[in-house]
């Protein structure tokens, strides 16, 4: 990893859960990169996120994959999380790597946005996401229906440049 990231918490599940949270995220960063290790607990099932506890459809995002046969894109413009990737690429079977950057966290004058990256054996998924509200983020939930044991999640801090 580059210099300026910066560890901020490591989750490994001992046990299956639906969701992981990231609470009380500092604010002294200028982004943050979430680095997922997952597979599913039972069948597949998509990865969504949510910041500061926000249920209502404030979201939107865009989403392009590919299985190296064919490309697809999807969409949605007021949705309860961003969905982070789209072909059910969390698993059950084999673990998926997703890499998710949110800009500007701190910012509390912009919008907040998301740009995610997953690869499985399936495919990849590249997708942007928009959460419309200004506040700073102090917590972030990542959620299917169950992750299972042994996936991890990292939330690192990045700075800017002087």
């Amino acid at each position: 990893m580059a210099a300026t990231y910066t560890p901020i918490a490591s989750i490994t599940l001992g046990a299956a859960a639906a969701s992981v949270t990231f609470s009380s995220i500092p604010q002294t960063y200028t982004d943050l990169v979430c680095v997922v290790s997952a597979k599913a607990a039972s069948t597949a099932f998509d990865l969504y996120l949510q910041f500061n506890g926000d249920t209502g459809n404030n979201y939107s995002w865009t989403a392009l994959s590919g299985t190296g046969s064919a490309a697809s894109s999807t969409r949605n413009s007021n949705g309860p999380a961003i969905q982070l990737d789209n072909q059910g690429s969390v698993r059950t079977g084999d673990f998926t790597a997703n890499i998710v950057h949110i800009m500007n966290y701190s910012n509390s004058t912009t919008n907040k946005t998301v740009l995610a990256r997953a690869n499985s054996s399936t495919g990849v998924d590249l997708n942007v996401g928009l959460w419309r509200n200004t506040a700073a983020i102090t917590s972030a939930t990542l959620y299917i229906n169950s992750f299972a044991v042994g996936s991890t999640f990292n939330l690192y801090g990045i700075l800017g440049s002087n």
